[in-house]
């Protein structure tokens, strides 16, 4: 599957946003990606991350256990890649401002882990995930994202695979240029501002 292709069901999924977004790192950007949108479909969520497996199994030499995922963007993405893999899939979730686990999830010591997300911008999250993952025991061995919003440029620390790739800029507050500054801002992801 070709970027195009992804982006189409983006597009279809009315999840391509166009106008002005505070990002939950507390950027600010002109677009915006409601991966949820697209994910609603049972069957497109399936052909993304079947095609998302696929591409670990090409590009990558590793074995996986288990998919970890931070919520909650990435939780849907996280158990159809798991289900893709057929591996056992869990979320990280917050308590206060620590990401953590709970619900009786357990990660065995050394297991080999692919942390998934549904969309990777500046890879604060990721990162936070993976040193959850890492204080537990297990054994990071690759990540994985729907839409890599950095183009490539985000270094988390392991092989990052994605189906596509998008350069969106996005701004501090104070550092809007004009156009942007004269929307007035929405909020749509899942989490406060950090």
């Amino acid at each position: 599957m070709d970027q195009e292709e992804v982006l189409q069901y983006f597009k279809d999924a009315d999840a391509l946003l166009e106008g002005h977004f505070i990002l939950s790192s507390g950027l600010h950007a002109a677009r915006y990606l409601q991966c949820a949108r697209v994910m609603m479909n049972p069957q497109v969520g399936a052909i993304l991350c079947k095609s998302l497996a696929d591409k670990i199994r090409t590009n990558l030499d590793v074995t996986i256990d288990m998919v970890v995922s931070p919520a909650m963007g990435g939780v849907v993405v996280g158990y159809e890649m798991g289900r893709q893999l057929g591996v056992p899939a869990i979320f990280a979730e917050r308590v206060g401002e620590t990401l953590t686990l709970r619900r009786g999830f357990e990660i065995l010591k050394g297991a080999r882990i692919l942390m998934a997300e549904d969309i990777v911008t500046t890879g604060l999250s990721s990162q936070e995930c993976i040193k959850v993952i890492t204080e537990y025991g297990g054994n990071v061995v690759a990540a994985s994202c729907l839409i890599d919003r950095s183009n490539g440029h985000v270094d988390i620390g392991v092989p990052l695979v994605s189906l596509a790739g998008l350069e969106i800029p996005a701004y501090e507050a104070d550092n809007l240029p004009p156009e942007l500054a004269a929307i007035p801002a929405l909020k749509p992801g899942s989490r406060g501002l950090q």
